[in-house]
């Protein structure tokens, strides 16, 4: 069969009449050499085009990598996939799946993958994987995925090193700026897709301006037993962990739920107990029963997961959550409800972005149960209190001589409410604004990282061939200087630090040995990273601890409660840094590793001149210092003084007194997700040196985290070593 025969065939599988957008796609992918670009809000059937892809892979028999960027999409995928080969009459077994420790067919025609995994084959020196032998197209899942700060580089890369043969289906959600991108594709790389847009939502979205309700009474009046009326399950949207809970608090005795669904809840809960036992699980358990979900980053996976499970069932009718949420899991809603259009720290409070806010909107509207989505925007409390009281004061008749008339008019004149001069306010006119606005614009995000240019330097050889490999990066052409200075900076300090030469004509260089020490880390700046090591191979057990927490970064919510506390100075600090710093004309206190302002709330994020100095710096704020020293061109790196790996151990593991202790119970999740980072930087510290400590660390780190959510960790701890395996492997 050609590939129009192909198209026809699997057009014939489909019982079902195809949207417009959707016959445009397919025809767009049988007839394009290169591949397509396709956009559409969810809901519109994108998973048929990449059905498609591979229907024909399995006909023509040509191999075809499927990629997601999230192992749980991942597993979804791979199952829906083999049931699919087996029901046009393949063996399973065509299908197969990777992502990192877990494989299954690994050798198969199709493989299902993280997007880390495919970049890790493409990097790989083994020719069987390097440039994808046998591959004849690639499916990218949630391309726009490209625009992640930290991970967009995963994506931009796979889609440059894949060889002009490999045609591509990029699967998005609508993006801004789709025919920029197309023509950066074709200009700069030399890649021709055609692209299929579409911005016609399958349950259509309706905007609902909330101007004289508060939270709780608007909420309260979505809820309705006639399903025309009813406007549940519903996402509610705050932009702060802390008033996710201060909402469901207030919640908690409205009439949300019937009797019959709380049974149902009831025994469900019952069912997960233990799950729901300890820190802020009885807490949220009496929460769910009464019809309110909380889920952000602070909440542990498996509360996460208990929340979806009842929501997804329509026995929850609300969930309180944070934007993460719609940037991540899908939960399908028949509405959404902003709490604020405003996000920052009080007093400085901005409109949040378009690319965020209509990431949220998106989430209202079931294509499976609902004919309309709603999204919902409250005015602030104050504002919504003025139009009440507008309301009651409109309804007396102002020329009224009625005594008890005019003097219930005064009352109201005495209790107008007003709005105050320390919040900020937002209108109904920017909310319109923010509908027009639009979806985000795709964009190159950040630098590439040392792994990159390491990868490009042994790839290539020469200098300019890696600075024109950034210039075709895709950005502002201010931005693109920027990438070009900060490149220039790494090949200073790369070569200040010894890792590499310059030839005398100044474009080839020549990498030593140790540059593979760099390939190491993923988890923090590699310089500082390879730099730590060093200086801690005469360290105490303590100072490895807390060297290592103070580069991974908390929220300033956990930093206060997470004080490093008064242990005496090690051997490092008394023996090396200070001398050395004393050396450099810092003022240095005899203080233990932790010494620091009690008073000070924020991370201190720079050592002023002696003669300003406010405090001694801290034990990881000295090792900073005196590695930033050394460089020649500027590489400012993080460290935030904690103690949380070190404050489990003194509770002998025992995570969740650790945090009742420093009150940190409604941020479990990210003390986790903390804890789980930190195995991953021990692992790499302990990949280099073999030193028990590290190993002993991320033993301590590990045994918490399995005691609290064992699924969630094994799962984490996997899916972040296939993403360390992509840097080792350049």
């Amino acid at each position: 069969m050609d590939r129009s025969d192909i198209c026809s065939k699997f057009l014939e599988t489909l019982p079902f009449d195809l949207y417009p957008f959707q016959e445009e796609a397919l025809l767009a992918w049988f007839d394009s050499p290169g591949g397509v670009l396709v956009c559409a809000p969810t809901g519109m059937g994108k998973t048929l085009i990449a059905e498609a892809a591979l229907f024909e892979a399995l006909h023509t028999r040509q191999r075809l990598y499927y990629t997601t960027p999230l192992i749980a999409l991942t597993d979804q995928k791979f199952r829906e996939m083999q049931d699919l080969a087996e029901r046009w009459g393949f063996a399973r077994e065509d299908i197969g799946l990777i992502t990192g420790n877990r494989r299954e067919n690994p050798e198969a025609l199709v493989r299902v993958v993280v997007a880390e995994i495919l970049l890790n084959h493409l990097l790989s020196p083994d020719p069987t994987l390097s440039g994808l032998e046998g591959v004849s197209a690639v499916v990218m899942d949630e391309f726009h995925s490209f625009n992640d700060y930290e991970r967009g580089i995963v994506w931009e890369l796979s889609l440059v090193l894949l060889p002009p043969r490999v045609r591509v289906m990029l699967l998005s959600a609508t993006v801004g700026n789709p025919y920029e991108f197309c023509r950066w594709l074709r200009v700069q790389h030399e890649r021709q897709v055609a692209m299929v847009l579409s911005d016609e939502r399958r349950v259509p979205l309706e905007f609902i301006w909330v101007g004289d309700k508060l939270m709780t009474e608007h909420l309260t009046a979505m809820v309705s037993t006639d399903d025309a009326e009813n406007r549940t399950p519903a996402l509610v949207f705050c932009f702060n962990r802390d008033e996710c809970w201060e909402v469901a608090e207030r919640m908690k005795g409205l009439p949300l739920i019937t009797q019959a669904a709380r049974a149902e809840i009831d025994a469900y809960l019952d069912e997960v107990k233990a799950d729901l036992a300890e820190g802020v699980g009885p807490k949220l358990r009496q929460m769910l029963i009464r019809g309110v979900g909380v889920h952000h980053a602070g909440v542990l996976p498996k509360h996460k997961q208990i929340v979806e499970t009842l929501f997804i069932r329509k026995l929850v009718p609300f969930v309180i959550c944070t934007e993460t949420l719609a940037a991540g899991i899908n939960l399908p809603a028949r509405s959404v409800v902003l709490s604020t259009l405003l996000k920052g720290k009080r007093g400085e409070k901005k409109l949040v972005p378009s690319s965020s806010v209509h990431q949220m909107f998106g989430r209202a509207g079931r294509p499976q149960f609902d004919t309309r989505g709603y999204v919902y925007v409250l005015a602030h409390e104050d504002d919504a209190r003025l139009v009440k009281w507008r309301q009651k004061y409109d309804q007396i008749d102002p020329n009224s001589k009625d005594p008890g008339l005019m003097r219930a008019r005064k009352d109201l004149e005495r209790k107008k409410p007003s709005r105050r001069k320390t919040e900020q306010y937002w209108s109904e006119g920017q909310f319109r604004q923010l509908i027009q606005a639009g979806p985000a614009k795709l964009a190159s995000r950040s630098m590439i990282p040392y792994s990159v240019l390491i990868y490009l330097l042994t790839r290539i050889g020469t200098l300019h061939e890696a600075r024109e490999f950034v210039s075709k990066r895709f950005e502002t052409a201010e931005r693109v200087a920027r990438f070009q200075e900060q490149l220039d900076f790494m090949l200073t300090n790369l070569a200040a630090l010894g890792y590499l030469t310059r030839s005398e004509d100044g474009d080839h260089v020549a990498l030593t040995d140790g540059i593979d020490r760099l390939l190491t880390f993923r988890s923090v700046d590699p310089l500082f990273g390879v730099f730590l090591v060093e200086q801690l191979a005469r360290s105490s057990f303590e100072e490895k601890l807390i060297a290592l927490e103070a580069v991974l970064q908390v929220p300033p919510v956990i930093e206060r409660h997470v004080r490093i506390p008064d242990l005496p100075p090690g051997p490092l600090q008394t023996q090396v840094l200070e001398p050395l710093l004393i050396q450099m004309g810092v003022v240095i206190a005899k203080v233990g590793l932790g010494a620091a302002d009690e008073e000070e709330d924020d991370g201190y994020d720079a050592l002023l001149p002696p003669e300003e100095e406010e405090r001694p710096p801290t034990f990881p704020e000295m090792l900073k210092i005196v590695f930033e020293s050394r460089l020649p061109a500027p590489e400012p790196v993080f460290v935030q003084p904690k103690w949380i790996g070190g404050g489990v151990a003194d509770f002998e593991g025992d995570f969740y007194k650790f945090v009742r202790a420093c009150d940190l119970v409604k941020q479990e999740g990210l003390i986790l997700r903390h804890l789980l980072r930190l195995v991953i930087l021990a692992g790499e510290f302990h990949l280099l040196t073999e030193d028990p400590d590290y190993q002993r660390i991320g033993e301590l780190a590990t045994q918490a985290c399995q005691r609290v959510d064992p699924r969630y960790t094994d799962r984490f701890l996997v899916q972040a070593a296939e993403i360390s395996k992509t840097a080792t492997t350049a």
